[in-house]
């Protein structure tokens, strides 16, 4: 299997832990959220960086969102992970520290 990038690899902006950058404009809240662990195969919120606030991408999560819809690293991330991609449901689930809920997509119809 190959090796997948976080978000701070993919961008080499140097704001994970240690990074070059890290101590100028600070750490990345997406490399140390760590609710976030494992989410599409990433370390912290390194693959879900889009629900994360704070990144260097944008301010506020609804403009963050929206933008990052269109972003070249969560298409792919979403190509990476295939049918286990987690987009938005499991990152706010564990965002607000509840249980998270797996549901199987509806059986097609024939």
């Amino acid at each position: 299997m190959a090796t997948r990038d976080n978000c701070w690899e993919h961008r080499h902006c140097g704001r994970e832990p240690g990074g070059p950058r890290a101590a100028v404009l600070g750490v990345c809240p997406a490399a140390i959220e760590s609710r976030l662990d494992g989410l599409n195969g990433g370390a912290n919120g390194g693959r879900s960086c889009w629900a994360v606030e704070g990144t260097s991408c944008h301010t506020t999560l609804g403009n963050k969102f929206t933008d990052c819809l269109h972003c070249e690293f969560l298409l792919q991330v979403q190509d990476e992970e295939g049918k286990n991609f987690q987009i938005m449901r499991a990152q706010r689930a564990r965002l607000r520290g509840e249980v998270e809920v797996v549901v199987d997509p509806p059986a097609p119809r024939r």
